[in-house]
């Protein structure tokens, strides 16, 4: 069976974006036609200045909510990247292989080095080498597949060199990744400005739909999301950003098409509106689902706690194997013969 993994941050509270961009397919499809696993990678979240305790507080919220969107524990595995010492283990061993080139021409490096410098911050080392973090998170189960938004696909051709240089370089260890995209709304943006993503991360939430706004607050948003001059409702992603924005959203929440969806509506007043109420309904289900597991906290944690066993039960042979592969000694267990006598 195919195997599958993909991890998100808890850096901040997840988005519409995360949701449709990614995590509704994971449930949906991803966890029912290949050997899956679905991590928090908190590591990632260490990366720029942080507050200890929102991390923690986020975690939790974000492994939650990936059982609210319809990770079933029974069918694949889901737990939290801290709690699988491989992915650590590994990371360094890539550093080793790849290079520091590689590292600076990352795109998110740069666009997240200069908003820390941009605030008057230093820019931490790890935010210049958590690509191989990510790559190490990948390789270590053994990954064909890794099911991502546009903006990490970079990533994952990183993690695609690195294991083929390794396996040049040191013997066949790693299996070589590929990524898979969603059709539909494979990047969500701002509604505020639709020329970019909309992330969790974001200073002002005012184009951010987050999973937990309610209802009235998701209508708020949507209905004043920037739209374009002009009064016909054409899908064009670069002369019209911001309805096609809309009708991406609207397509991914309905099943629909965006080109056809665009002939429906003789106003942007009506997409809004009609768009607004679609991703109402999109959410309802995952967070009444949410609302449940907080009720039940002890669950959360048991399915964090089995998943970490199973993760580390697939990881640790590969990275034993990467140790041995790359010249060190394995770890003594028992005393020699020799040191016996």
């Amino acid at each position: 069976m195919t195997r599958v993994f993909s991890g998100i941050q808890p850096t901040g509270h997840l988005t519409l974006g995360n949701y449709l961009g990614a995590m509704r397919r994971w449930a949906e499809v991803d966890q029912h036609r290949a050997d899956s696993l679905f991590c928090v990678v908190d590591l990632h979240a260490l990366t720029v200045d942080h507050d200890p305790a929102r991390v923690r507080r986020l975690s939790r919220q974000t492994a939650t909510l990936l059982l609210a969107s319809g990770l079933d524990p029974e069918v694949c595995t889901v737990f939290l990247q801290s709690h699988v010492d491989e992915h650590a283990r590994l990371s360094y061993l890539l550093e080793c292989v790849a290079t520091d080139g590689e590292m600076r021409r990352m795109i998110q490096y740069k666009e997240k080095a200069a908003k820390e410098r941009a605030r008057g911050r230093s820019v931490r080392l790890s935010l210049l080498t958590y690509p191989v973090l990510m790559a190490a998170d990948i390789l270590a189960y053994g990954t064909e597949e890794v099911p991502v938004g546009e903006d990490q696909a970079q990533h994952v051709e990183l993690a695609r060199d690195v294991a083929v240089r390794f396996n040049q370089r040191y013997g066949h260890t790693f299996v070589v990744p590929r990524t898979t995209l969603p059709q539909v709304a494979a990047r969500v943006m701002n509604l505020q400005d639709p020329r970019r993503k909309m992330g969790k991360s974001d200073d002002s939430g005012a184009g951010v739909v987050y999973l937990l706004d309610e209802p009235d607050v998701v209508r708020k948003k949507v209905l004043r999301a920037v739209t374009d001059s002009g009064r016909e409702v054409v899908y064009d992603r670069a002369e019209r950003p911001g309805i096609a924005n809309l009708l991406d959203i609207l397509a991914a929440c309905t099943g629909g098409n965006p080109e056809s969806l665009a002939a429906v509506y003789d106003s942007y007043g009506s997409l809004k509106k009609d768009t607004a109420e679609a991703v109402v309904e999109v959410l309802r289900p995952v967070q009444a689902r949410h609302r449940e597991l907080c009720a039940d906290p002890v669950y959360v944690e048991e399915v964090l706690r089995d998943g970490a066993e199973k993760a580390r039960a697939s990881a640790r042979p590969t990275v034993d194997a990467a140790y041995r592969a790359i010249g060190l000694l394995p770890p003594v267990t028992e005393p020699s013969l020799s040191a016996v006598r």
